[in-house]
C-alpha cells in the first residue's frame, strides 16, 4: 500500500513538473500570458488556493456589438484543505489544465466579459473524509464565469467563477463538489 501511494505521488510531482515546464515553454512564444491567484471555498467545509498561468494566443473571432470571442489556455495547481473532524485527507493537491473560451469586451479601459471551459484535474487524495469521496483523482473541471480586464495596458483582471469537479461516472461515488471563486490576475 504505502509503495502505490509512494508511487502515485512520484507520478504527480513528475506530471505537475512536466505540465509547468510545458505550460512555460508554451507561454514564452505566446503573445501575452499572465500569473493567475484564486482562493474559493466548496460544499464540505473546504477552501482552495489556487495558482494559475494563462496564456493568451491572441485569438479572436465573431465580432458582435463591440463584443468578439477568444480562447485561452490555463494551467493551475491548486491546494484544498478541510477543518472537518472526520477528514482522512485534509489537504489535497489538485494538478490541471482547462481551455477557456471567453465573450469579451473588445475596447475600452474597463473590458468585461463573460467565460466557459471544460478541463481536466489529477487530485492527489480521492478520499477526503470518511463519508465523502471522490472515487478517482482523475476529474473533469468545468467552471462558468464573469469578470473584467482593466488598466491602460490591460495588465489586470479580476473575475468570479463557479467551479464543478467530477468523474462523469467513471466511477462510483460521484458526488463532485462546486467551488466559488474570486481570482485576480496580472497579464504581462
Amino acid at each position: 500500500m504505502q509503495k502505490n501511494q509512494a508511487l502515485w505521488r512520484s507520478f504527480l510531482s513528475h506530471g505537475a513538473i512536466a505540465l509547468s515546464l510545458g505550460l512555460v515553454s508554451a507561454v514564452a512564444h505566446a503573445d501575452r500570458f499572465g500569473l493567475q491567484i484564486a482562493g474559493g471555498v466548496a460544499n464540505h467545509d473546504f477552501k482552495k488556493a489556487d495558482l494559475g498561468v494563462v496564456w493568451d494566443p491572441d485569438l479572436t473571432w465573431w465580432e458582435i456589438g463591440g463584443f468578439h470571442f477568444t480562447l485561452l489556455g490555463e494551467g493551475h495547481v491548486a491546494y484544498w484543505h478541510t477543518k472537518e473532524s472526520n477528514a482522512v485527507n485534509p489537504n489535497i493537491w489538485e494538478f490541471g489544465v482547462t481551455p477557456v473560451l471567453r465573450f469579451v469586451k473588445s475596447s475600452g479601459y474597463i473590458r468585461p466579459f463573460f467565460e466557459a471551459g471544460v478541463g481536466v484535474r489529477l487530485l492527489s487524495h480521492t478520499r477526503i473524509t470518511e463519508n465523502f469521496t471522490v472515487s478517482t483523482a482523475f476529474q473533469f473541471a468545468d467552471m462558468v464565469g464573469v469578470g473584467a480586464i482593466f488598466g491602460e495596458k490591460q495588465n489586470y483582471q479580476a473575475g468570479f467563477r463557479f467551479q464543478h469537479l467530477s468523474n462523469a461516472s467513471i466511477k462510483e461515488p460521484n458526488p463532485g463538489i462546486n467551488f466559488s471563486q474570486l481570482y485576480l490576475q496580472y497579464n504581462f
